[in-house]
């Protein structure tokens, strides 16, 4: 996480120490009055896939853009690790008792550091958003033995203190969003600072990357694992493909 952190910020100093002279260059750039991307992230509190990314963006100076923006994203314990049933062979993540689903709503600037022309080089921004979060802390299911008999097993949310949950009773985790009527929200904000990559050699088509950190911050601590520490702030350093158009 630190490392991560320090390299992103030597290179948005980097690029800020360049800005002036690219300012400065006059080059055989394109206009385009707004767009909008849709992403997949990576980032170090997620999965395999940390979530989804939406955002619209309307040119407010010729290096400025006004920017709102919606990310969904599963959040996950930095203890999580999965397990496997002896039993059944089926995944599970031992101790943990909560999801939690954040939806991020922004709003921000993205400041155009390199411009580019039509059909070559990359167009290159520094982001910066902030605004509220909703988490939905949905219940985390297991399949459990039912009088340590494997041939009948009942779904739970996993509480550490019923007996009924230990190790070798847990055959599995429950069905896909079982429980999710159960969910309680949790009200926070987020604060993001991001470089953003463009490489698409399409007028009206937006293809490229965003690297940076981002922090999820909560009234109150977010209960996932009942055994572990639990926190009300949620930093992560993020990576995100993202594609679009732009008129």
């Amino acid at each position: 996480m630190k490392d991560g952190i320090k390299i992103l910020f030597f290179l948005f100093l980097s690029l800020i120490g360049g800005f002036n002279s690219a300012f400065a260059q006059t080059q055989d750039s394109y206009d385009y009055n707004s767009e909008f991307t849709w992403g997949i992230n990576k980032n170090s509190s997620g999965g395999l896939i940390g979530g989804f990314t939406f955002k619209k963006a309307k040119k407010r100076s010729d290096r400025v853009l006004e920017t709102y923006g919606l990310e969904v994203m599963n959040v996950k314990h930095q203890q999580e690790v999965r397990r496997s049933s002896a039993y059944t062979g089926n995944y599970f993540i031992y101790g943990k008792s909560n999801y939690l689903y954040a939806l991020r709503f922004q709003y921000g600037r993205d400041f155009i550091l390199f411009t580019k022309s039509q059909q070559q080089g990359v167009e290159i921004k520094a982001v910066f958003a902030a605004g509220p979060s909703v988490g939905v802390v949905a219940p985390y299911y297991i399949e459990r033995t039912v009088d340590n008999s494997y041939f009948s097993s009942v779904h739970e949310q996993y509480n550490p203190k019923n007996p009924n949950h230990s190790f070798n009773n847990i055959l599995g985790t429950g069905n896909v969003f079982e429980g999710i009527g159960d969910s309680k929200i949790q009200m926070g904000g987020n604060l993001k600072a991001a470089l953003n990559f463009e490489l698409g050699i399409i007028k009206s088509q937006v293809t490229g990357f965003e690297i940076g950190v981002l922090a999820d911050a909560y009234f109150n601590k977010v209960n996932l694992m009942p055994t572990a520490e639990n926190k009300s702030i949620f930093p992560t350093v993020f990576f995100t493909l993202f594609y679009g158009n732009r008129k």
